[in-house]
């Protein structure tokens, strides 16, 4: 009869919030899953943002810049700005997965375990805006060293790595051109992070089953689906930023952006205006991004559920890392702090099984 009440206890609490892993374990796997990603789909990142300022090596077509990107740059062509790009990524991600993690135990509702589409929207769009103040001056550094290559006269590249470009952008433009193109970002991240996030919610119902049933390939379907969805919404934000971000008087007229403006609302008009495609040359590169970005969040999530199982197990709530078992007789509704002290006071008090109030 103990044991089949305690078996109660655990699944009522499968229905509640989920608040099981503590706010540096959320932030670490948010933090790896980004570089995990990032790194595995760079190729197609550089390819994106290239498009997106409209360097030469992007006019032949999305297969021929490969190819073109190859024989200028080499295989590591592909990786160039990855390592700010991981430096950006793993506390963007961090701060995103915290952020909206601890928003989604305040917004969720108690009784059913679940979050409204509207509040996982609204969750996802703060927590994206959260992340992208913290983070944005190594995204606008990482823009730079893309599309960073060797000057014709010079032979050699402007920046010389992470260090120096930060430094250059410094001393020739100043404090606030670090910030180049943010207003706009925060615009599109809104769309972004809360359709992201608010799409993977709503894709987690259709399997019709629990969520730590689901398998890590469900995960990244999810992650998929809903990333493409919310970029494709939101692109146009991001190919003006990438173009404020790759604005300056300072670099050859390669690196630079494909059209003369000033300020976001003026590169949005003169994109439009000058591209061959008209307004369609707000989604240049897309081809590439939806390449790209549907397999980095499929990896992000499948990588964050990964790690999310890990800490559930150090936790003591799981039977094994790989797997969402709860282990038999724990109650799945505590905190990490308050079923460290339930193991405590059971082990001491031989064996009782009682399960502590929540506070």
């Amino acid at each position: 009869m103990q044991n089949q009440q305690q078996n109660m206890k655990v699944a009522a609490a499968k229905s509640k919030k989920d608040d099981r892993m503590t706010f540096a374990q959320t932030f670490v796997s948010g933090g790896i899953s980004g570089v995990a990603s990032r790194t595995i789909t760079s190729p197609l990142d550089v390819v994106k943002i290239l498009f997106q300022v409209g360097t030469k090596e992007t006019k032949a077509g999305f297969m021929q810049s490969f190819r073109n990107i190859y024989k200028r740059d080499g295989l590591k062509g592909f990786w160039k700005g990855n390592g700010i790009a991981c430096v950006r990524l793993f506390p963007y991600n961090a701060v995103q997965f915290a952020s909206f993690n601890k928003m989604k135990v305040w917004f969720t509702d108690p009784a059913t375990g679940k979050m409204s589409v509207l509040n996982s929207l609204f969750a996802g769009s703060l927590a994206g805006i959260a992340a992208t103040v913290t983070t944005y001056p190594t995204d606008m550094v990482k823009t730079r060293l893309t599309a960073d290559h060797a000057d014709k006269k010079s032979s050699h590249a402007k920046y010389k790595g992470i260090f120096d470009c930060f430094g250059t952008v410094l001393r020739e433009e100043g404090f606030w051109a670090l910030y180049k193109g943010m207003s706009t970002s925060i615009l599109g991240v809104i769309p972004f992070a809360g359709g992201t996030f608010a799409s993977y919610e709503f894709l987690d119902k259709l399997w019709a089953k629990p969520k730590d049933k689901m398998t890590p390939m469900e995960n990244f379907i999810n992650g998929c689906l809903a990333a493409s969805f919310a970029q494709t919404f939101s692109f146009p934000f991001d190919t003006v930023r990438k173009k404020l971000q790759a604005q300056s008087k300072t670099v050859n007229k390669d690196m630079g952006p494909d059209v003369q403006f000033n300020g976001m609302v003026d590169c949005f008009v003169q994109t439009v205006r000058q591209h061959p495609r008209g307004i369609f040359g707000l989604w240049s590169g897309t081809t590439a991004n939806l390449a790209k970005v549907a397999p980095y969040a499929g990896i992000m999530f499948a990588a964050y559920e990964a790690c999310k199982r890990g800490c559930l197990y150090l936790n003591g709530y799981t039977t094994s890392p790989f797997k969402d078992e709860p282990v038999p007789g724990v109650p799945q509704d505590l905190t990490p702090g308050e079923l460290k002290k339930w193991l405590e006071s059971h082990k001491t008090g031989g064996g009782s099984s009682s399960t502590p109030p929540k506070h």
